[in-house]
């Protein structure tokens, strides 16, 4: 592992799931933090608060995430690497029960709010002379269709295609955006998920089948391999859109 100790990341959605586990092996790796989250971010035991920057706010309310950019850069320096990993998957219904309603409240966190990190990232980079780091964490839905999951598929390609542009724009500026699908974490989507009925979600028996090999991706691995993409000059790809590795074999269906 490269050393990355006093570089500054922030990661939005840092509350539970793969949030608040890359922010626990961040701090391991001594990395100085940024979290945010609707609700309260990620508690991290035996890390000197100078160290974190904690705050709750959503990542729709551009103002509150400004301030939050400038409160991070106040106290670490220059952020080296954003993470926008906050996001939902409801509503989980057919294309004919999809309300609009319901699909623009999901686009506007999926996607809006991956565009307001983007855009604070941005700024505070040009603010700092250029280059970082900008990750939007993807899916694989991003890449194909799931009855049930238009919402979710919907705004997954659009973060693709948006971090795309990003990397278009503000290639000249230094910046490097990455559009990156974890692969599949056990995490309260997931236990959600699985409690799914087949009539709701028809792929639902794929996702039972991943928990009883416990065929998941980690957190730390996810973090590892995040931030060797960031600082790691020998492991930059080679696209902006991409999937990260499983990091345990899958058994073959018997």
């Amino acid at each position: 592992m490269i050393p990355c100790e006093d570089k500054v990341v922030v990661v939005t959605g840092a509350s539970r799931g793969l949030g608040a586990g890359m922010a626990q092996r961040f701090a391991e790796r001594g990395l100085k933090l940024g979290l945010c989250s609707r609700s309260a971010p990620v508690s991290l035991v035996d890390v000197p608060p100078a160290r974190v920057v904690c705050r709750q706010l959503d990542v729709r309310d551009e103002p509150a995430l400004r301030a939050f950019t400038d409160e991070v850069a106040t106290q670490h320096g220059s952020i080296d690497l954003w993470i926008n990993n906050a996001g939902v998957l409801d509503p989980v219904v057919f294309a004919r029960d999809l309300e609009s309603s319901a699909l623009m409240e999901h686009l506007a966190i999926n996607v809006g709010g991956v565009l307001s990190g983007s855009r604070a990232f941005i700024r505070h980079r040009a603010a700092a002379g250029g280059g970082g780091v900008l990750i939007n964490i993807s899916s694989g839905a991003a890449l194909k269709g799931y009855a049930g999951w238009g919402a979710y598929c919907a705004s997954k390609a659009g973060v693709d295609r948006l971090t795309e542009c990003i990397q278009l724009e503000e290639a000249e500026a230094g910046l490097h955006a990455y559009a990156v699908a974890p692969g599949i974490i056990d995490t309260d989507m997931q236990t959600a998920i699985r409690s799914m009925t087949p009539t709701q979600f028809p792929m639902v028996e794929k996702f039972i089948e991943l928990k009883r090999q416990e065929a998941f991706n980690t957190p730390a691995f996810i973090a590892d391999r995040l931030l060797a993409i960031a600082f790691d000059e020998g492991a930059e790809p080679d696209s902006v859109v991409l999937r990260l590795p499983a990091e345990k074999q899958r058994k073959s269906p018997s």
